[in-house]
């Protein structure tokens, strides 16, 4: 299996630590965002991983090399100075990820999940972590039924975790779900994700897990320093 690590956000709420460092670079408990990912995608078994770049996109590759330190092969992805979103940046990145289904994490979330947990394929178009509603995001995301099938209606709703498993199917018929919106007619485009995951939702096609355990969206500074001081005590 190979993994998707989104990295090529601005970090604009994070400021001004972001000024000169990328926020998956940022560290928590002694090491950047993004270490803690690639250590648990390596233990996964994951051997191949793209990072997308974009915002000082060349401090990723000094600081993480080839992935060797951590036996993976890591290609970087980059997206220019402005980032493609989420849907834009897997499409972006679908030649270096193949034809199999791949791993994406968000760079700026921290968890104690195991991603050994994760299915090596989805049973449709896309699995999808889920965890309990943060304080900052009481209203969640999706509702996860009894067969663990993802709905964009009803309670109780999760939030997404910001991880999960992707057909490269998923993209395809892209241009009809999300039109000529979100930079879409750019070359290359840029458009969210969130669209694609709804539509495929409303057919029944996504399906997910829930995660009880600790999760954190590293979104302010405050949160990073909180998560930093809990790793560290």
């Amino acid at each position: 299996m190979r993994a998707l690590i989104f990295a090529a956000g601005l970090g604009t709420r994070m400021r001004p630590l972001t000024d000169r460092t990328p926020k998956p670079l940022l560290c928590v408990g002694g090491k950047p965002l993004i270490v803690w990912h690639l250590e648990k995608l390596a233990a996964r078994g994951v051997r191949e991983v793209v990072i997308n770049t974009a915002h000082l996109g060349a401090l990723f590759p000094q600081t993480l090399g080839d992935g060797a330190r951590w036996n993976l092969r890591i290609h970087y992805a980059h997206e220019g100075d402005a980032p493609l979103e989420t849907g834009g940046g897997i499409l972006h990145a679908l030649p270096r990820l193949g034809d199999a289904p791949f791993l994406v994490v968000n760079g700026d979330v921290w968890t104690d999940f195991d991603f050994a947990r994760l299915p090596d394929a989805p049973r449709d178009l896309a699995h999808l972590l889920l965890v309990d509603n943060p304080v900052h995001h009481p209203q969640g995301d999706f509702r996860l039924d009894a067969e663990h099938t993802l709905h964009d209606d009803g309670e109780p709703r999760l939030t997404f975790a910001g991880i999960g498993v992707y057909r490269p199917q998923l993209l395809d018929g892209w241009r009809q779900v999300i039109g000529e919106r979100d930079g879409a007619t750019m070359q290359p485009p840029r458009f969210a994700l969130a669209p694609l995951l709804r539509a495929a939702m409303r057919e029944g096609r996504i399906d997910g897990q829930h995660h009880a355990g600790r999760w954190t969206d590293v979104g302010t500074p405050e949160r990073l320093r909180e998560l930093d001081a809990s790793l560290r005590g």
